[in-house]
């Protein structure tokens, strides 16, 4: 994927950290897939096919399937909703699942997360065959990360590096620091740092003087799912700071206020660590946008290999 780049950095009045600005860079990956799309229709190809699979009643959850469905439209990229109870037993998706397996026009598969507490998320997504896995979590789509071969990658740590790419963020040769070490983002975004050249640190709950290391950091990437932990002390003036968190603040000056209107802030303290930092992703509007524009393409991958069979 050749993701177009950008020098046009987006600086806050007072002349502190820039601005990535995540609507800008995956709308520039849209439009590559929309034309991209349009050709392979045009020659006389199927358009490109994604499920969704969404259990239970999750208002996050949502809204999130309902962004996804919106952009699949919005390239061309057929999409269908699967949807299930929330006392959905694990035989009946995984029947479901076995089904779109076998299916030769569905080209990815994406359970939404979380699922309800009863259901074995691990065993669920292992289920999901390894070139449908547009989601990039299948152990085999994992194991090929690591080992540098391309293939589907987790959608959230492939946005970040195309957001520091879109941005000529340099990534060779950078100390980078990522907190968090889940097999969503911590873990994958490390590996693809490193296949990036850079030197990279894993921390996570248990490391000690966790925060004079994240000093050290020229990009550091925050997913530690923990709201507002990192503040302007955690980080080396004019660092790239990634912000992977999302919480939805509850309002109790207002308590008739609608979720869509909550405040939503990162795992970083996004006021105060903007005028130390040299770069900062929003939180809305950052990563998150990212996150769904790889989803798309991942799908667009999966479709390239299953047409060319």
């Amino acid at each position: 994927m050749n993701i177009p780049v950008t020098n046009a950095l987006h600086e806050t009045a007072n002349g502190s950290a820039k601005i990535l600005d995540g609507a800008l860079a995956a709308q520039a990956v849209i439009h590559e897939l929309s034309e991209k799309i349009a050709k392979y229709v045009n020659s006389g190809k199927r358009k490109p096919a994604l499920t969704v699979v969404l259990v239970g009643d999750n208002p996050a959850s949502e809204v999130y399937v309902k962004n996804k469905i919106l952009t699949c439209k919005e390239i061309g990229i057929e999409s269908q909703l699967r949807r299930y109870d929330k006392n959905a037993s694990k035989e009946e998706i995984l029947a479901g699942l076995h089904e779109l397996n076998r299916d030769a026009t569905i080209d990815g598969i994406l359970v939404q997360l979380p699922l309800p507490a009863h259901l074995p998320t691990g065993e669920i997504l292992d289920s999901i065959a390894p070139d449908k896995d547009v989601d990039g979590l299948h152990p085999y789509n994992l194991g090929l990360l690591f080992a540098g071969v391309p293939g589907l990658q987790p959608c959230t740590p492939k946005g970040i590096i195309a957001l520091l790419h879109f941005y000529h963020i340099p990534i060779k040769g950078k100390n980078v620091v990522v907190i968090g070490r889940s097999n969503l983002v911590g873990k994958p975004v490390a590996g693809l740092l490193l296949q990036q050249d850079a030197t990279v640190t894993i921390c996570h709950s248990r490391t000690e003087n966790l925060s004079a290391i994240c000093r050290q950091a020229d990009i550091l990437v925050v997913a530690a799912g923990k709201q507002e932990m990192v503040g302007k002390d955690w980080v080396k003036p004019g660092a790239c700071v990634v912000d992977v968190g999302i919480h939805r603040l509850k309002d109790n000056s207002n308590e008739g206020q609608s979720k869509s209107k909550a405040k939503i802030v990162g795992d970083v303290l996004f006021d105060e660590v903007k005028p130390i930092a040299g770069y900062i992703t929003p939180v809305p509007g950052g990563v998150g946008k990212m996150t769904v524009a790889m989803l798309m393409v991942n799908t667009i991958f999966a479709y390239e290999q299953h047409i060319a069979m």
